[in-house]
């Protein structure tokens, strides 16, 4: 890249000073130039921040935004659950329960002696609580650990027990084995 540039004289005669350039000296002021526009784009203030948009694209995005799935306008019943399902899945999370890999290891360790941190402890006590729900609902629990540690029954208590021995009598008569294989 060569420039000419005309020197002043007060003569007629023009003088040409030719001039080569060399990569560095293009560089040079290409660096001087970037260096002069320090400071915020006109306007910058109104636009949105760069770093902010790199946060956003850094983050995982939720998939519920912008989702495209159809919402019904009418909200359909529920059917109810009848006594017989409710007990059917009561007993599925019920074996759900009894054979927790994780509970039966824990419950391992608590009988060897082991102490468990707050969370595990936590984990098992929430899972045992579950356990008896389900076994007082299906009918399953004796509450006999508990009426060790309770001095003196409530008669109402025995009216209710001789009631639901009853009922237990006819589920147990009514009881088919091969029902469950």
């Amino acid at each position: 890249m060569s420039r000419k540039k005309k020197a002043r004289s007060s003569g007629n005669t023009d003088v040409v000073v030719v001039r080569q350039r060399s990569q560095t000296d293009i560089e040079g002021r290409l660096r001087k130039k970037l260096k002069k526009r320090k400071g915020l784009k006109s306007g910058s203030r109104h636009s949105e921040e760069s770093g902010a948009a790199a946060r956003l694209t850094s983050q995982p995005r939720d998939p519920r935004l912008g989702s495209k799935k159809k919402i019904p306008l009418v909200v359909e019943a529920q059917p109810e659950l009848t006594t017989e399902k409710r007990y059917e899945q009561a007993e599925q999370e019920l074996a759900l329960l009894e054979n927790d890999a994780q509970l039966n290891v824990l419950l391992a360790r608590l009988d060897q002696g082991e102490k468990l941190g707050a969370g595990l402890q936590q984990y098992v006590d929430e899972k045992l609580n579950r356990i008896e729900q389900l076994m007082k609902q299906l009918g399953l629990f004796d509450g006999e650990d508990e009426l060790e540690d309770e001095v003196s029954p409530q008669p109402a208590r025995a009216s209710k027990k001789s009631a639901s021995d009853d009922e237990l009598l006819e589920k147990f008569t009514g009881f088919d084995p091969d029902d469950f294989q």
